[in-house]
């Protein structure tokens, strides 16, 4: 069975299968949680594993490689979320950010995925509500990947870091039927 959850802590720390890092667009090692990323598994073989992807990706596509280093996933799916210091209105590619990277937990038979807010930081422009926006179009791709693929079970873990961050998500799945 299928399930969602809320956690307040970091995405590179929760033990799944999948990883998802906030990447961008040429799968360069960045700050925030993409940073943390990289340095928990490993900069050096997770730049070569980019390298021989080809950027530059488009917002809401999401790719996979090896976690390496960090011991307690099997792999990372690199994310591009959208900026919306550049595209203002980039809900859908937000959206799917979210949605791709669970279809590529699936084309690898996997089943569980720790995602960040993705574009919730610096990628967040002049968002209102950058943390529960994020988490809006979590939930909406969680959804659509469950009605998509009734018979394909998802463990789906959504890491607010802050504790700002966790109550702005939080309110935003109050509103929201899971």
């Amino acid at each position: 069975m299928s399930k969602f959850e809320l956690i307040n802590g970091s995405c590179a720390d929760q033990t799944v299968d999948a990883v998802v890092n906030a990447a961008n667009k040429h799968l360069w090692e960045g700050g925030g949680i993409c940073g943390v990323i990289f340095r928990k598994a490993g900069s050096f073989q997770l730049t070569a594993a980019c390298l021989k992807i080809k950027t530059p990706l488009k917002d809401g596509d999401a790719v996979i490689t090896p976690a390496f280093r960090l011991n307690n996933a099997k792999a990372i799916i690199h994310a591009v979320g959208p900026d919306f210091r550049v595209d203002a209105d980039a809900y859908e590619e937000l959206f799917a950010a979210y949605y791709n990277s669970l279809c590529v937990l699936k084309e690898n038979e996997y089943h569980s995925i720790s995602f960040p807010l993705i574009s919730s930081g610096i990628f967040s422009g002049k968002l209102k509500d950058p943390a529960g926006e994020s988490a809006k179009q979590c939930v909406r791709a969680y959804k659509k990947f469950v009605s998509d693929y009734p018979d394909y079970d998802v463990d789906v873990k959504l890491c607010a870091y802050s504790s700002n961050e966790m109550a702005a998500a939080g309110e935003m799945l109050l509103n929201m039927e899971l």
